[in-house]
């Protein structure tokens, strides 16, 4: 394994660490329902970051349909 990948696989290990994937699901103005995946320690914590990650989220943020916790 390379260097770099070394401290790429370190790094995901301490990010994600405490950490479960929620599943958040949304429409967009088209009525699309499109679905984006965060790390985060609860359904709270995923809305925030979907709202700082997705323009139209943070624009519309009652948009999100539900936050589903998902197995990693």
């Amino acid at each position: 394994m390379s260097c770099w990948a070394c401290h790429a696989s370190e790094l995901m290990s301490t990010t994600t660490e405490g950490r479960t994937p929620y599943t958040v699901r949304h429409k967009n103005s088209n009525g699309e329902k499109l679905e984006s995946c965060y790390y985060a320690s609860d359904a709270y914590e995923a809305r925030l970051l979907a709202m700082e990650f997705n323009a139209y989220i943070k624009q519309h943020p009652n948009c999100i349909d539900s936050i589903l916790q998902t197995k990693a």
